[in-house]
């Protein structure tokens, strides 16, 4: 057991350690617990970010908790050379994250540092992470449509500019590729991806073969792998919607896209569980509930005289469980979702969007009557021919018992191409509804033959 009183009192008598932007005498460390750091000494608010000696330098951490002497710190890197005893330093200032226009084409850290290798970032501005939230009575209603360039998306499930999405999905059945499609079909003026917990190797993947020259010009990659440490997890979902949140300022609408928000909560469990708060939701403390809320709301649209965020924040659901803890916690707090269907992926169909399991509640606000009468006609049709394919495919149903069944099969293949569409292809969307309106108007024709 660590003697606290005989550590404090040693430090009193100890050389005081001054750094230039500290702002008063350094702690100690007293234990190294799995990721977490454990000091005394340091006085200093949770959020203060202090610098650790080790033997290869200083080390950035960050203090999420304490307990009585005990400061909890978690660290920006690897823990390799923090060295027993070793002083900690607070800093006067929190951590700002710099801003500026130049962020256009580039790929940082999680903290805001580049990773592109094409030099210093020039700020002309800078913000902290924990950004005031705009009053809710502020903000401008969804009233317009936003193009992702995705034909199934913008026919039956329409996003509003403002709008904040879920895209659910398990490994492996095409999120990432969704996201490139709607980086290039887009019309937002910025966008902001996110790339948080994916494997290394797929952040060069997205940024060269998924995003692509064009789309990389108008967009700033924020990238905290899976290699990274928790709070560089944290940090990097937080810094992509401050940068978002600094677009919009400027009267820009931003394409936020954050792959993916069940990482961020994962990252938030890790440091829970380590400064000692109890699990209560399959392994999930309480703080993660809590933080999903406030950084979503982060997004949207803003005042007047402000630009808009239209966010996409990708789910993943393990196992293909949509009843997932935070499946169920994002489908609450977000103004539609998305389902992608690994049955639909296996098959070859692409992208897989199951839009019987999906919906955007704004979609009422930003199309017209008749988009929505077209949408829902051939919604039913879809439905119609699932809910009979069963039987359809063993042969006990036998053409004529029902012409809407019969219109359903007749129409399937339609149906089909109409939801499917090409990696590289961009349909925009007044083509997309025109689209919608031809294909019902080959179900009417198809109806009025069989009377």
């Amino acid at each position: 057991m660590v003697d606290i009183n005989r550590i404090t009192e040693r430090l009193k008598n100890s050389e005081k350690f001054i750094h230039p932007h500290s702002v008063s005498v350094a702690g100690r460390l007293v234990r190294v617990v799995g990721l977490t750091l454990e000091a005394v000494g340091v006085k200093a608010a949770v959020g203060s970010q202090c610098l650790v000696e080790t033997s290869q330098g200083e080390l950035i951490a960050e203090i999420v908790g304490f307990a009585q002497d005990i400061t909890f710190l978690m660290p920006e890197q690897s823990l390799q050379g923090v060295l027993p005893g070793a002083r900690v330093v607070p800093l006067s200032t929190k951590a700002r994250l710099p801003l500026s226009m130049d962020l256009l084409g580039r790929v940082i850290d999680g903290v805001g540092k580049p990773l592109d290798g094409k030099g210093p970032i020039k700020a002309s501005d800078s913000y902290q992470y924990d950004s005031t939230p705009i009053n809710p009575l502020s903000r401008r209603a969804i009233t317009e449509p936003l193009d992702v360039g995705v034909r199934s998306i913008n026919s039956f499930l329409t996003v509003g500019v403002g709008q904040r999405m879920g895209l659910f999905a398990g490994s492996g059945v095409g999120k990432s590729v969704l996201l490139g499609m709607m980086t290039r079909g887009t019309n937002a003026d910025v966008i902001v991806v996110g790339l948080i917990g994916e494997r290394g190797r797929e952040v060069k993947e997205f940024i060269e073969e998924i995003l692509g020259e064009e789309g990389r010009a108008r967009s700033v990659v924020v990238a905290a792998p899976a290699d990274n440490s928790a709070l560089m997890r944290l940090k990097g979902c937080e810094t992509a919607v401050q940068i978002s949140e600094y677009f919009r300022d400027q009267g820009l609408n931003v394409l936020l896209l954050v792959d993916s928000l069940t990482r961020y909560a994962q990252a938030q469990r890790e440091i829970a569980l380590a400064v000692g708060e109890p699990p209560a939701t399959k392994g999930y403390p309480p703080s993660v509930f809590s933080k999903l809320p406030q950084l979503v709301e982060r997004a949207g649209n803003g005042g007047d005289g402000q630009g808009s965020i239209s966010a996409f924040f990708t789910v993943l659901t393990e196992g293909d469980d949509l009843q997932d803890p935070i499946a169920d916690a994002a489908r609450a707090i977000l103004d539609g979702h998305i389902v992608l269907s690994r049955k639909l992926a296996d098959a070859g169909h692409y992208p897989a969007v199951d839009i019987e399991g999906s919906i955007s509640r704004v979609m009422p606000m930003v199309t017209s009557q008749e988009h929505q009468q077209l949408a829902r006609q051939l919604r039913q049709i879809y439905a119609l021919y699932q809910e009979n394919k069963d039987l359809i495919a063993i042969g006990a149903y036998s053409r004529g018992t029902d012409p809407r069944i019969d219109q359903s099969i007749d129409l399937q293949p339609v149906i089909q191409f109409f939801l499917q569409q090409k990696t590289l292809e961009i349909i925009p969307y007044d083509q997309s509804l025109t689209q919608l309106q031809e294909v019902l108007a080959a179900a009417q024709a198809h109806a009025n033959k069989n009377q």
